[in-house]
């Protein structure tokens, strides 16, 4: 049964009888599968098992339920994935790169029904595998199938605006995308699903060939779609690597058959991976990386509007969010009420299995992110801030029990560092300056909010806030939605745009058909266009 924060208690099922039956998972030895050349294989070589954070056993011996392995894959299978790739692609002359956008679009809706019909086995992975709660779970997973829905109609209008033919200073030309080559798409743990399928959808619909790597944590529940993949897409087109990094990654960097590279992850990890390509500036980069979002409360703020989209800003899915707020900033006029309110409201959470209802706090998927939060917490106390919720910092097996820090400094290391996890730092600040000298310093900069209501006061941190940061939320949490917004980061937060229009960009680049406007070449375009003879010189609409 699920716990309040502020009365810690064991949670964890005693047996796997006590889970709900439609909520149990098997292991399955079947799931060690990969997908290369349209073909769905079976591994017989060396698997990574995966356990669940999730732990069954009675309390004080509860342990990580085992789901099943994947699996360890070597350069060798790399490689022939990366052949794959190349053949579908063929240097730009493929059939998929050469294909008509109406026709890519009905392979990737054909896909959809397929990918639907496992949407259960996929949601229960979603709780498993990372602990993310079932209403979490369904949303990611049904997000995901719109994005996909509103990447088709995005292409549609944009290739619509390309169907027509400018005519200037005596040329005729029509200008159109086409894709980029090879792609390695390589997700985020938080979000194995959707933002792996953001770069993913966005870069097969334009015409690249897709290499996509799922990472260590949330790899298992992309096994039910590979039926789905190879049934919707020709051979090729899509293909999957699994396995250690520097294994299965570096031979795909290091060869250089990789043109571009769509990773969400560590800016470590990217700037390796950027560093492994012998051709740095042929390799086109979509990044999302760091963030340490703040929260800036002002004195005349609502507290009970600002506690409420701080919580579900620094808590929602533990924390585990990029977008998620990782310090707070407040005025020390009210920070002693701020943060009495923040502590009940914390303390009000629950804590349980991803399956039971109303619960906010679940397992942590990291080995080690437990004992690592703990030492963030130390370190803080030690410097003067104290636990100001109770039962906070209480850790059972995986489970973190959220935090909130006050008061802390700038300088203290769960204020310098992304903690990806229920730590909740306060800052009191007595001068908004301090607060943007604090920002502009820092080394990433996605998005910030603002809570309060003097216009003249907001404005004067929005005029500057815009130039450090990609998104300023005012009275709200910071969050990546509506997908039509653009989502990307200054400094070392990203490099790219991803919205769903931007992302159909990212992956493609302008071409052009040009002629001068003689009577010779217009009969000949005009030949090209009635009998459909070229799928890029074209005004065919697609409806």
């Amino acid at each position: 049964m699920p716990t309040r924060v502020r009365q810690p208690a064991p949670v964890f099922p005693a047996t796997l009888e006590a889970v709900p039956a439609e909520m149990r998972v098997e292991y399955y030895h079947a799931w060690a599968r990969y997908l290369i050349d349209g073909r769905v294989r079976t591994w017989d070589g060396p698997c990574q098992e995966v356990c669940s954070p999730v732990c069954v056993g009675p309390a004080g011996e509860a342990r990580p339920l085992p789901l099943g392995h994947y699996p360890l894959m070597t350069a060798a299978e790399s490689e022939a994935a990366l052949a794959a790739a190349q053949r579908a692609y063929d240097r730009g002359c493929g059939a998929w790169p050469t294909m008509a956008v109406a026709d890519r679009i009905r392979h990737v809706e054909a896909f959809i029904p397929r990918m639907a019909a496992v949407r259960d086995e996929v949601v229960r992975l979603l709780m498993w595998e990372i602990g993310k709660t079932l209403p979490d779970a369904r949303k990611e997973f049904d997000r995901t199938v719109e994005y996909i829905r509103d990447t088709v109609q995005a292409l549609k209008e944009l290739d619509r605006a390309g169907a027509r033919f400018a005519v200037e200073q005596g040329f005729v030309a029509q200008i159109r995308r086409s894709p980029l080559g090879v792609v390695l798409c390589m997700g985020p743990y938080n979000y194995p699903l959707n933002e792996t399928f953001t770069t993913l959808i966005p870069a097969l619909i334009m015409g690249n060939t897709v290499i996509f790597k799922p990472p260590k944590h949330g790899v298992l529940l992309h096994a039910p779609l590979l039926e789905a993949f190879a049934e919707s897409f020709p051979p090729g087109v899509v293909n999957t690597v699994y396995g250690d990094g520097a294994t299965v990654v570096g031979p795909l960097m290091s060869g250089g058959g990789i043109d571009v590279l769509a990773f969400i992850g560590s800016a470590r990890v990217a700037a390796l991976l950027k560093h492994q390509h012998p051709r740095p500036n042929r390799l086109r980069c979509v990044l999302g990386l760091e963030a340490k979002n703040p929260a800036v409360i002002l004195p005349d703020a609502d507290l009970d509007l600002a506690v409420k989209e701080c919580v579900l800003g620094a808590l929602s899915y533990n924390g585990q969010r990029c977008t998620a707020l990782k310090v707070l900033f407040v005025h020390r006029s009210i920070a002693a009420a701020f943060v009495e309110r923040l502590a009940a409201a914390v303390g009000d959470l629950l804590v349980g299995m991803p399956w039971e209802e109303g619960v906010q706090i679940t397992p942590l998927p990291e080995e080690g992110k437990c004992a690592w939060l703990t030492k963030l917490v130390a370190e803080a106390t030690g410097g003067g801030a104290r636990i100001a919720n109770p039962g906070g910092g209480h850790v059972d097996q995986s489970l973190f029990y959220p935090t909130v820090l006050y008061p802390t400094t700038p300088a203290m290391e769960v204020n310098r560092v992304e903690q990806f996890g229920p730590v909740v730092p306060v800052v009191p600040y007595d001068d908004e300056r301090a607060v943007l000298d604090w920002i502009v310093q820092s080394p990433v900069g996605q998005q910030a909010a603002l809570f309060g209501r003097d216009p003249r006061r907001l404005a004067a941190l929005i005029d500057p806030l815009v130039n450090q940061v990609c998104r300023v939320n005012l009275n709200s949490q910071c969050q990546r939605g509506p997908d039509t917004f653009p989502f990307t980061g200054r400094k070392d937060s990203a490099e790219g745009t991803l919205s769903v229009s931007d992302a159909l960009r990212v992956f493609s680049i302008r071409s052009v058909f040009a002629c001068k406007a003689t009577p010779e070449n217009e009969a000949i375009v005009s030949e090209i266009v009635r009998g459909r003879l070229s799928r890029f010189v074209s005004t065919d609409f697609v409806f």
